[in-house]
């Protein structure tokens, strides 16, 4: 793995970390503050809903098939499968990372629910 992607895919694997998922602080950390999600429950979640007590649950979860594609300097597009190994459910997920003047900001996030 390469430098840059080597950063991004730990930092995929803080945002999907229970420890981050269950602090408000943490996870501020990594998303950027236009951050927006299309959730595999179907909704759409901004940035704002995660302020106070934010919805995450401290599942365990287990990243593969990571690929990172560059968009330009400043932005990079991953896209992976996660398996919940608390919920035993299946996604496959896409992020945009964008560079900010405070290090590598978690933009978008999509995730569909996956049949394996």
């Amino acid at each position: 793995m390469k430098d840059l992607e080597r950063e991004i895919y730990e930092l995929e694997c803080r945002h999907i970390s229970p420890d981050v998922r269950i602090s408000q602080e943490k996870l501020a950390e990594v998303l950027d503050d236009e951050f927006y999600e299309f959730g595999s429950s179907g909704g759409i979640i901004l940035r704002s809903e995660y302020d106070g007590d934010h919805p995450l649950s401290p599942d365990h979860m287990e990243l593969s098939d990571f690929k990172m594609h560059q968009l330009g300097e400043e932005a990079v597009l991953t896209t992976y499968r996660i398996k919940n190994k608390t919920t035993g459910r299946n996604t496959i997920r896409s992020s945009v990372w964008k560079k900010r003047p405070n290090g590598w900001k978690l933009f978008f996030h999509q995730g569909t629910v996956a049949a394996v």
